[in-house]
């Protein structure tokens, strides 16, 4: 189902600083992130789906998944633990019921998607490449929260080539983003092989591992023990691992992990991201998205610029190149 014409009005009263990540062109450099936004209708009474470049969905399985047991979610001193397991729907049910509903609603739609073996990732790529509502897709190499698959297989530069270049060579006419875990040694490694796999984007970082102990019961507070941080907490983690990707690989970077307001994102586009997904923060602000257009438009306008892309911090050998002026949001 394509976008009404009052759908298609209102995401085009939203471009502003277009990115182009591949084959496909955004409206803006503002996503919501995986796991974050729900299917993209959940926070539509606080943001209309048009209003964002994108909408990454939360993560698609070739099968239903019910999620790990509760309690799944636990707050910490500025940020959120989660043990989710990828609930979701399924690919078939995705496809027929929750697409729809989003593009109808203007919302341009990134399919995140994760598999356990490489035979489900090409079944599920060739199943996205026939949807042409579909621009991008999401490869969710980095989630902790599962036995199998995620964050331990996904940290193999060869596993993460190898899943990259299935996925594009069967999604040729799409952007392929892949979402890599900081969860590693070397994350720079890992991006540069999804490079090399044909990826059209990294996407950096994924959730931080740890846990929590209930004192009461003194156990885990997860089954599974581990869970993914997230929120702003991790945005300094995020920050170094977006330099140093954007600093080794040609292909975009795409920015999630810590956006509390317009700074976060404006750090962000210095370090070499060409876009930046919202996620945590929109639980307990759902007026994130409007705070970080009107800061960064701000903060470019006020500087003679065009673009937030041109922000980008010049990768010369003095230490203290780039710095200097205070981020007046």
């Amino acid at each position: 189902m394509r976008p009404t014409t009052a759908a298609a009005s209102a995401a085009e009263a939203h471009v502003e600083f277009p990115v182009r990540i591949g084959p496909a062109r955004f409206a803006s450099p503002y996503f919501a992130a995986s796991g974050c936004f729900g299917y993209g209708l959940e926070y539509a009474r606080f943001i209309a789906p048009a209003e964002l470049g994108a909408v990454v969905t939360k993560t698609i399985t070739l099968e239903p998944r019910a999620g790990n047991p509760m309690p799944r979610l636990q707050e910490t001193p500025s940020g959120l633990l989660n043990s989710i397991g990828l609930q979701n729907v399924g690919l078939e049910v995705y496809l027929r019921d929750k697409l729809p509903e989003l593009r109808a609603a203007g919302g341009v739609p990134i399919v995140s998607f994760a598999a356990t073996t490489l035979a489900e990732y090409e079944r599920m790529a060739e199943r996205l490449a026939a949807c042409p509502d579909i621009p991008a897709v999401e490869v969710n190499l980095g989630c902790p929260n599962v036995e199998s698959g995620g964050d331990r297989d996904a940290a193999e530069p060869r596993a993460v080539e190898s899943i990259t270049r299935a996925v594009k060579q069967r999604l040729a006419g799409k952007a392929v983003a892949v979402k890599l875990t900081p969860n590693t040694t070397d994350i720079v490694a890992l991006a540069r092989a999804a490079e090399a796999g044909g990826a059209d984007a990294v996407v950096a970082i994924n959730t931080v591992t740890g846990m929590d102990i209930d004192l009461q019961r003194r156990r885990p507070t997860f089954a599974r023990v581990r869970a993914g941080l997230s929120g702003p907490a991790i945005f300094p983690i995020a920050l170094l691992k977006v330099w140093e990707i954007a600093g080794a690989v040609r292909i975009p970077v795409v920015a999630v992990g810590g956006i509390a307001g317009p700074r976060e994102a404006l750090k962000f586009f210095m370090a070499g991201a060409a876009a930046v997904q919202l996620g945590t923060m929109l639980f307990s602000k759902p007026e994130l998205l409007a705070e970080v257009r009107a800061g960064v438009r701000d903060f470019v306008a006020a500087r003679g610029l065009q673009h937030p892309h041109e922000l980008r911090l010049p990768r010369g050998d003095a230490p203290g190149e780039g710095e200097g002026e205070e981020l007046e949001t």
